[in-house]
């Protein structure tokens, strides 16, 4: 299987199963996906959060997902229990497209190595 295929299956079945379980089957965009595991590294699953405070959940879900490929690195948490990543390499200017397969690849390695599906 070509290595795109795989990529489309594996991403096809983290929305579906992340969509059943969290957003009652409305299909999840990429966006939702990474506040979800934003949340998820955070570890504070069942509180609230201000709107300020969301965009810095996705920036940790993008720092987790990217440390990977050598982008970021997870600096220390502070005493509220919040991740703080420290840049490593500049990020390459990407063309939309190219962000959104990067951040797919990303999550599907993600939820591999979570075991959230195979």
């Amino acid at each position: 299987m070509a290595r795109d295929e795989q990529l489309k299956e594996r991403w096809d079945l983290v929305v579906e199963k992340l969509s059943a379980q969290f957003a009652d089957g409305d299909t999840m965009d990429l966006d939702a996906i990474i506040y979800l595991i934003g949340v998820q590294e955070l570890g504070q699953l069942h509180r609230s959060f201000k709107k300020d405070q969301k965009l810095d959940l996705m920036h940790i879900a993008i720092c987790k997902l990217l440390a990977p490929y050598g982008y970021y690195e997870l600096d220390f948490v502070d005493d509220e229990g919040w991740p703080h990543y420290k840049t490593l390499e500049t990020l390459p200017h990407l063309k939309a497209g190219e962000q959104s397969v990067l951040m797919k690849e990303a999550i599907v390695n993600y939820f591999v190595e979570t075991e959230y599906i195979e």
